[in-house]
């Protein structure tokens, strides 16, 4: 349904997307999972046409999007990660401007009106103005404008970024019963366990490069068993104590471990056989290595992206925000 082939996009001297390739199968909900910066809503902004890419070709339910834009956004629904609501017009209202834009008769409006404020649950607040909706309403709200013109494709940026737990549940079922319905649905997020939680497939995106790809399931278990972490209380700054644990873990048949300097230089590995832990124990103590934390757990999206970035994704946002923030003060301190 949806195909983007050797995406190019840059900012000035910033690449936000190097040659991405990405395929949605029909009726799937496919993930595009990534820190802040990463290039998803630059991937999502060029699938809309809204952008256009410096190289590459997009396809939407088989039309092409480049050369015909206003047929493939027949297809598309999209809605952005702000809510672009009107505070002074009421629900009801906002939908059938939407409705004009997308050049649906009055009768028409109205009925689909009354069918989204059913499936959505929010026939109290469709004659309140926009202006008192809480955030998983307006979430509602604009997720109504995108479904208005029964799209066969749903294009969502960050769907449920800064809304309560019970918002974000409620919205995550409205998904899965539009997947059921035969929608087609591509979300962006850095919310791991979203996408864990809704995605059929995924994509994984880094500084614009697409470094993973395939089911989550597949993804996690490529890795190679238990997740195992390990903190010692003391390691040493000349790395002697590192390079004895990584020689150890040589030695027992693990490879590629991945030490995570914000996390306390934890270092991150993956194992098949849970006997290994004690194993690894009893060496370090032998060895004289005194153990803080000795940890397990199954492998998550986060380990598949710090397996293939050596760092995880809450490390990605706040180097992201550090950056920002030193721009921020750059340009300031230039006025």
């Amino acid at each position: 349904m949806i195909r983007l082939e050797g995406i190019r996009k840059s900012y000035g001297a910033v690449q936000a997307l190097k040659d991405l390739h990405l395929d949605v199968p029909l009726g799937s909900v496919y993930g595009l999972l990534g820190p802040n910066g990463a290039g998803k809503t630059t991937a999502l902004a060029i699938l809309c046409t809204l952008m256009a890419p410096d190289e590459g070709g997009v396809w939407v339910d088989g039309v092409d999007a480049l050369a015909n834009p206003r047929l493939a956004r027949c297809r598309l629904g999209y809605v952005a990660q702000e809510a672009a609501l009107d505070k002074i017009l009421t629900g009801r209202e906002m939908l059938h401007l939407h409705g004009a834009l997308y050049h649906l008769n009055r009768a028409t409006t109205g009925r689909r009106i009354q069918e989204l404020a059913t499936q959505l649950d929010m026939e109290d607040w469709l004659d309140r103005r926009c202006g008192t909706y809480s955030g998983g309403m307006r979430r509602r709200l604009d997720l109504a404008t995108g479904l208005l013109h029964c799209p066969p494709i749903l294009v969502l940026d960050e769907p449920t970024a800064g809304l309560d737990l019970e918002s974000r549940y409620a919205l995550w079922a409205v998904l899965r019963q539009l997947k059921a319905q035969g929608t087609t649905i591509l979300l962006s997020s850095h919310d791991l366990e979203e996408v864990d939680e809704l995605a059929d497939e995924l994509a994984i995106l880094d500084r614009g490069t697409m470094i993973a790809a395939g089911c989550p399931q597949g993804l996690k278990a490529a890795l190679g068993g238990e997740r195992i972490t390990l903190r010692l209380r003391e390691f040493t700054s000349d790395g002697e104590a590192q390079q004895a644990i990584e020689l150890l873990l040589q030695q027992a048949g693990v490879s590629q471990p991945v030490v995570n300097r914000s996390q306390g230089n934890a270092i991150s590995f993956f194992a098949r056989d849970a006997r290994l832990v004690e194993v690894l124990r009893q060496q370090l103590q032998d060895q004289g290595l005194p153990i803080f934390c000795l940890s397990q757990s199954q492998p998550s999206l986060d380990d598949v992206y710090l397996q293939a970035t050596g760092r995880t994704m809450m490390d990605a946002e706040l180097a992201m925000a550090t950056t920002r923030n030193m721009k921020a003060e750059q340009k300031a301190a230039m006025r």
